[in-house]
């Protein structure tokens, strides 16, 4: 049996193809991460928004603190590495019923503090509680 001469590059062009499709396919190029890689961004994304939720109330604590606009100037004059330390030293990246600090929440609450021109009006941070409706009844548990 004779095999035709154009085998031995198809088959080797197949085989250099497979390889790069591997690659390209199964790399952050193509979009396809391992179960751990995986976990791990995932883990990540949870963190930063926990730690972006935490930022925002600390945010709502520094702005709720007596002399807090007079504190913002502090904040603003104070060189951006010295900036969540002056945070934590200000308490406000400490929340009540968290059982210990979430890594960069001082951080990202001194870069929105710094962001801002003013402080927000208290009224614009707390939401309202729905109103119950007149007509609806009350319910008791």
């Amino acid at each position: 049996m004779q095999i035709p001469t154009w085998t031995k590059p198809a088959l080797l062009g197949a085989a250099a193809g497979a390889v790069v499709l591997a690659i390209v396919g199964f790399s952050s190029y193509g979009g396809w991460v391992s179960g751990s890689t995986a976990q791990q961004m995932a883990d990540e994304a949870g963190n930063d928004a926990g730690k972006q939720i935490v930022a925002s109330l600390c945010v709502r604590n520094f702005a709720a603190a007596p002399g807090a606009q007079m504190q913002l100037a502090k904040l603003k004059e104070a060189k951006s590495w010295e900036r969540d330390n002056f945070i934590e030293d200000g308490g406000w990246s400490t929340i009540e019923g968290m059982p210990g600090d979430i890594t960069g929440v001082a951080d990202a609450c001194a870069e929105q503090l710094a962001a801002m021109d003013e402080l927000p009006a208290q009224e614009a941070m707390m939401p309202e509680a729905p109103a119950m409706a007149p007509d609806a009844p009350a319910t008791s548990g």
